[in-house]
């Protein structure tokens, strides 16, 4: 698994690259704290775990209590999937889903400091020690469903492809 955690799809490479589909899908980021993620057992089964994204500067991170099964997954093998809480039953905004490599962030990393500060302050942030990860982006999937014509709206991005879209009748 070499040079699985080099960034290559940061998350400003994405709103670069699809600015339209990167703001419907941080929208669908921020529009609730609590997502899914999946990651990869040690013996390759999957295991699905809450999560919270932290979207910061240039790159999406994600935390995880200290020796977490989850962080301890994304440790040995970086693969992870994120699918955006998708609210109520109308979709509304989007369906949002992305996979990535996670590499884990040093202690003096910019955004651990400032998520550190946040607990320090009292604001809410991680229980010291912690894990932060940040997300080097594979694919990002937008579903978009329209009502009125019956059609569902699929947006594909992949570093450096740009966005391919299909829509499904």
């Amino acid at each position: 698994m070499a040079n699985m955690t080099t960034v290559t799809g940061t998350w400003q490479t994405f709103r670069d690259e699809a600015p339209e589909v990167a703001a419907k899908v941080e929208a669908r980021f921020r529009a609730h704290t609590h997502h899914v993620m999946a990651t990869l057992r040690a013996d390759g089964s999957p295991r699905v775990s809450g999560t919270e994204v932290v979207l910061d500067g240039d790159d999406l991170f994600l935390g995880s209590m200290w020796r977490s099964r989850k962080a301890l997954d994304l440790r040995r093998d970086p693969r992870v999937a994120v699918h955006s809480n998708p609210g109520d039953e109308t979709m509304e905004g989007g369906d949002a889903k992305l996979s990535a490599f996670a590499a884990e962030v040093p202690d003096d990393h910019p955004a651990k400091v400032a998520l550190r500060g946040e607990e320090a302050d009292g604001d809410g942030g991680p229980p010291e020690p912690f894990h932060l990860f940040r997300l080097d982006l594979r694919e990002v999937v937008l579903t978009e469903v329209d009502q009125e014509a019956g059609v569902l709206h699929v947006h594909l991005w992949r570093p450096g492809h740009g966005i391919s879209s299909t829509t499904v009748r």
